[in-house]
């Protein structure tokens, strides 16, 4: 087939009469399709589900330390949780505390902390920098973008790559301007390209010249979240933690997880970790706003997992489902617009997301026009900084979710819409 690059007038014509009538039969289906967000499907939570009804069985609130769940204290979270999450993060249950059910509010706390009271490495508040800013690897994550755009930080876009942020880049800046005071990172299967952070990557953002406050927000909460069971199919992270604590800077990060695509994605266990003198800062932060966390839900959480035979098990559980679902994306993306020349993709080997990148200048036309057929997608330019991205071209799929047969229907849909934004914008000249 040839491109559509390469077509005539009159042949792009005739293709476009041909889709827009595939368009109108999508419409008049009336779908009701959504692939905006990654959450966990209905079959996934109802797998982990029964495993909570069989680790309710066991009734005792003591956790493994002797203390009574039931009462307070416990700042740093339960002992038995806080080694799931050791052998999730690959690092010393010592430097990592479990608490509430969101990462995502340990992370704005850090933040926020941050701007009022002076981060190690830091002489004054966040607050009192004027002109901050902050780097964001794009495509990226909204919410991550929204919790510094929130505090008034400038946004600076820095591109991806397979092996992670463009590293020339990240160094060239921060060596330049003090008032960067940190960068984004989902290191393993990143949102929403699904690439991993090199060794090189990972060793040169603990090692580069920096503000001395300069904070790695190093979200890696996909670190479990393989499609398959081989080692050789699957991502490995280096130690950024320990390449920090080598180069001198131990307190240039904090790590965060947590089980919520693993056990219930709003009730799950978010995670922080960091050098003990980051979370002797981040308690005296935190003493003031809780007396401890949920202990009787982390007590179920790690029975819970313990019933699955632990976590590499229920996570094979998980892949299960979601390996078909992205090997149907990627397969009809391929059968679809392979040969044409108008979009390309990376094809993930974990996490929850597929990125496509359109022509320029199409993505808002193809999620507006996928809208319209009745397919909700992420918006366009959600995955850049303030909403906007300049080439209007990546759009982040969501697989996990929907049915295979309703996503078979979003991404036929989704294909359809971008092949008439691409032969109208050739048309167009």
């Amino acid at each position: 087939m040839l491109s559509y690059k390469d077509m005539e007038k009159e042949q792009l014509e005739q293709v476009l009469t041909e889709l827009k009538t595939t368009y109108d039969k999508y419409k008049a289906q009336s779908l009701d399709l959504n692939m905006a967000r990654g959450k966990p499907s209905c079959d996934q939570m109802d797998m982990t589900q029964s495993l909570l009804f069989e680790a309710l069985e066991d009734t005792s609130l003591v956790a493994s330390d002797g203390s009574d769940c039931r009462n307070y204290g416990g700042l740093a979270g339960l002992p038995e949780m806080r080694e799931v999450f050791a052998e999730m993060l690959e690092i010393d249950a010592d430097y990592i505390m479990a608490q509430g059910n969101s990462s995502l509010e340990l992370m704005f706390n850090v933040i926020g902390y941050s701007m009022f009271n002076p981060r190690p490495g830091a002489s004054v508040p966040w607050c009192e920098i004027k002109d901050r800013k902050f780097l964001c690897p794009v495509p990226g994550y909204d919410r991550h973008f929204a919790v510094t755009e929130h505090f008034d930080f400038e946004l600076i876009m820095v591109p991806m790559n397979e092996n992670g942020p463009d590293m020339d880049e990240v160094e060239r800046l921060c060596a330049a301007d003090d008032s960067i005071k940190g960068i984004w990172c989902v290191p393993k299967y990143s949102n929403p390209d699904g690439f991993v952070f090199s060794e090189e990557t990972t060793r040169r953002l603990a090692t580069m010249k920096a503000a001395s406050d300069f904070l790695i927000m190093w979200d890696n909460t996909y670190c479990v979240h393989h499609l398959y069971d081989q080692p050789s199919k699957q991502g490995h992270l280096a130690d950024i933690m320990a390449f920090c604590k080598e180069a001198g800077h131990p307190d240039r990060v904090f790590e965060f997880a947590s089980t919520s695509k693993i056990t219930f994605a709003n009730a799950g266990v978010g995670a922080i970790a960091g050098s003990q003198t980051n979370l002797d800062w981040y308690v005296n932060n935190l003493k003031y706003q809780t007396i401890g966390p949920n202990k009787i839900s982390q007590l179920y959480q790690v029975r819970l997992i313990n019933k699955a035979g632990g976590i590499k098990e229920i996570m094979k559980s998980h892949a299960s489902v979601l390996r078909p679902k992205f090997e149907l994306v990627l397969q009809l993306l391929q059968e679809e617009l392979g040969e044409l020349n108008i979009a390309d993709w990376y094809p993930p080997l974990g996490g929850y997301f597929i990125s496509v990148n359109l022509l320029p200048g199409t993505a808002k036309q193809v999620v507006a026009m996928c809208r319209e057929a009745g397919v909700v997608l992420t918006g366009a330019g959600a995955t850049f900084p303030y909403g906007k991205d300049p080439q209007d071209s990546n759009i982040r799929i969501a697989p996990s979710y929907p049915s295979i047969s309703e996503l078979e229907q979003a991404i036929r849909v989704f294909c359809t819409c971008a092949k008439i934004a691409a032969v109208e914008k050739y048309l167009a000249g």
